[in-house]
């Protein structure tokens, strides 16, 4: 049977086009089931405009209600009781869907996750989870990105634990190295946070491997990195930015010299792989670490293939049961000694 996943489909800044678009792709290339929830009339209407649509695994589950980016979350989670949030993390909740997908807001939609699914044992702050490409090839994870903009020490060691599990089950990584994301590699070096925080992750059974920088996170020397929500958005909005640049210089480079424009259609192809690697929405959304099940929360500003890749990590966290593993290990590693990160790792992180 396909995995069934629900997506909300009145979140996205140019809701519904890029929801019922991403479900199309999503249903026709991977073994999955699409509940678009949203106004089942607009729903219909869009779908109606799509012929093959009707041939593919695609359903409609009416909300009548929407939240806006704008909207302060908690006024709206509790004022919209049959919102396209609510009422699609209530069919992962009573089993009807074993994912949830959506780009509306990300406050509202942490606050509904944590209210109609709610959080794991020993979990007091769900973190948002997101993939970077790095020189390696590999995987980087970097969290909380978001979810979280006020973050205490105890709620970093947190992410460390879900981050480490995170990278161990969906991408295959033995012993991940878990590092803090400061100003510095020196324990003293980075804020009040940072600092009592690096105490705290000294303390867990995991590949600890002590402060790194920004830098690190492109480099795949650090499987893992932990900050608050405030530092890791900004970060991945950077990110973002920096990417889009490099990707329009590239290009313009490539189009306005001689030699260029005469190698330009032999050098497309890797120009394309070159865009791929570094697009956002070749890695879907960013998983919410935390809560009692799949909820991916992607951009507001998401294309049709950021919800197809979206549902694809949905589908993978719930065949992979991701948030299950998570809250086994919490409840079997309180009271392990730490494994410490030897001194040669420490060294290659830094050099």
């Amino acid at each position: 049977m396909p995995t069934v996943i629900a997506v909300d489909a009145m979140g996205s800044d140019r809701a519904p086009k890029p929801e019922i678009e991403g479900a199309i792709l999503a249903a026709r290339d991977y073994d999955v089931r699409v509940l678009l929830v949203g106004e089942e009339t607009r729903l219909r209407a869009f779908l109606a405009d799509h012929p093959r649509a009707a041939q593919l695994p695609i359903g409609v589950v009416h909300a009548s209600e929407a939240i806006g980016m704008r909207e302060p979350p908690a006024r709206a989670v509790r004022a919209k009781r049959d919102s396209s949030m609510r009422v699609g993390l209530r069919l992962v909740r009573e089993g009807r869907a074993a994912g949830f997908v959506t780009a509306g807001n990300t406050g509202a939609a942490m606050a509904t996750a944590k209210m109609v699914l709610g959080t794991l044992a020993g979990v007091d702050r769900p973190a948002l989870a997101a993939v970077f490409p790095t020189a390696t090839g590999k995987a980087s994870i970097l969290l909380d990105v978001g979810a979280n903009v006020d973050s205490r020490p105890h709620a970093l060691q947190q992410f460390a634990v879900m981050g480490e599990i995170y990278s161990r089950h969906i991408f295959g990584v033995a012993r991940p190295r878990v590092g803090l994301l400061s100003i510095g590699e020196e324990e003293s070096k980075g804020n009040e946070l940072t600092r009592h925080a690096f105490a705290l992750l000294k303390e867990l059974p995991l590949d600890f491997v002590g402060n790194v920088e920004g830098r690190d996170l492109y480099r795949g020397a650090v499987d893992v990195i932990v900050c608050d929500g405030f530092a890791g958005n900004v970060a991945l909005k950077v990110s973002e930015g920096v990417a889009d640049l490099v990707r329009a210089l590239l290009k313009e480079s490539l189009e306005s010299t001689v030699a260029a424009k005469v190698g330009f259609l032999l050098a497309r192809h890797a120009f394309q792989d070159f865009k791929r690697r570094l697009d956002y929405s070749e890695y879907g959304g960013a998983p919410l670490l935390g809560v009692k099940g799949a909820c991916i929360i992607t951009h507001g500003s998401a294309n049709n293939n950021a919800v197809k890749n979206s549902i694809r990590v949905a589908a993978e966290f719930s065949t992979r049961n991701v948030m299950a593993r998570i809250e086994e290990e919490l409840s079997s590693r309180r009271g392990k000694p730490r494994h410490a990160a030897g001194k040669e790792t420490r060294e290659r992180i830094h050099s």
